[in-house]
């Protein structure tokens, strides 16, 4: 997980124009940029953001906030320049343990941190808002008001057991932009989530423009992931992994143990104000997908094959006819392929941080 093979894996095997990175306040993964930067084998746009071959880099920072004695949440930090970002790391070092890694613990308020960001010229969107582990809502609060400025904030990370639908039962959200990134935390897993945006060029000044929605750029088409192959839809026991009751709590009625691990859907039901699938007009359509590395029969050296014959994997994803695929795949696999395509898979839906599993039928 280099700076250098991540813009690789994003922009040779993905086929992604903008990739974000939530490591770039490091001053290790700075070091390599700038080495990059200074063999041209990546260039700084005058508008913001780094172009590396086909993809553009940009610079972000997750950081742990905990308010009071409400639980921990997890926020991205995004900046415009490599300049902006070590100002950043230096406000940082101060308040951290070890400014070299990622979702550090950090002593300020998230209204501090919001007026940081802003003389920075940065901008704050809240990480994988509804998981149980450090998401806005699922661990913090009922409201984001309770803890932050909400007009500061143009848009919210769903996370991977959450989709469209679900979350517009939040009225507070509904002004929002939704965003469905991949947080990977290996290469192959770059690009499981990700959204299609209407920009001009590659530039971070198009990039932030789209996220506000502003002069008709926007996102155009949110990929999500399935979100019963999210590690925590239902909720359920995370030392057994029985599946519980929506409003479970407490000690674990099958085995005794004391963490129960309160599911997304759950959560959002108990904090829903609006009904289900209602959309305000700006939000656009959210297509699930289903990653190659769920499908059962596809491992490394299919993958391999698969990225030989179609290109990238959002290729093989969306858009390689059946027959073709076949020819790689076989038609079980091939199957299953289009069956993710089409929203017919039957899912094992994921719960207490093991994630959903397709179930051969």
């Amino acid at each position: 997980m280099t700076l250098t093979a991540i813009l690789e894996e994003a922009s040779e095997r993905k086929g992604m124009d903008v990739v974000g990175i939530i490591d770039a306040h490091s001053p290790e993964v700075q070091e390599e940029l700038l080495d990059l930067l200074q063999t041209k084998e990546a260039k700084e746009h005058e508008d913001g953001g780094i172009i590396y071959k086909k993809t553009m880099l940009i610079l972000g920072c997750e950081v742990e906030i905990k308010e009071g004695d409400r639980g921990e949440a997890h926020f991205l930090v995004y900046m415009p320049r490599l300049r902006e970002m070590q100002s950043f790391t230096k406000w940082l070092a101060a308040r951290c343990k070890n400014v070299q890694l990622s979702s550090q613990r950090i002593h300020a308020s998230l209204r501090e941190l919001q007026a940081v960001v802003a003389g920075l010229g940065g901008m704050i969107i809240p990480a994988h808002i509804f998981t149980p582990h450090k998401g806005l809502y699922g661990s913090c609060t009922d409201s984001m008001a309770e803890v932050l400025d909400p007009s500061m904030i143009p848009a919210v990370e769903l996370g991977l057991s959450a989709n469209t639908k679900m979350a517009d039962c939040l009225s507070e959200l509904r002004d929002k932009t939704f965003l469905t990134n991949s947080d990977a935390h290996s290469l192959g897993k770059i690009g499981r989530e990700y959204q299609t945006m209407r920009m001009r060029e590659r530039t971070y000044a198009e990039w932030e423009k789209a996220v506000w929605r502003l002069d008709g750029r926007g996102v155009a088409v949110n990929y999500g992931l399935q979100p019963q192959l999210g590690k925590y839809h239902l909720t359920a026991c995370q030392n057994c992994q029985s599946m519980l009751p929506a409003d479970s709590s407490g000690r674990c009625p099958e085995c005794g143990h004391k963490r129960v691990v309160r599911g997304v859907a759950a959560r959002i039901e108990q904090l829903a104000d609006q009904p289900f699938g209602k959309h305000p007009a700006h939000r656009p359509p959210y297509i699930e997908q289903v990653p190659l590395e769920f499908i059962p029969g596809v491992g490394p050296k299919l993958l391999q094959k698969l990225y030989a014959a179609f290109g990238t994997q959002m290729n093989v994803l969306h858009r390689v006819d059946h027959e073709a695929l076949a020819r790689v795949t076989g038609e079980k696999i091939a199957d299953l392929i289009q069956k993710a395509r089409s929203g017919s898979l039957a899912i094992q839906a994921g719960a207490a941080g093991t994630y959903g599993r397709i179930v051969r039928e």
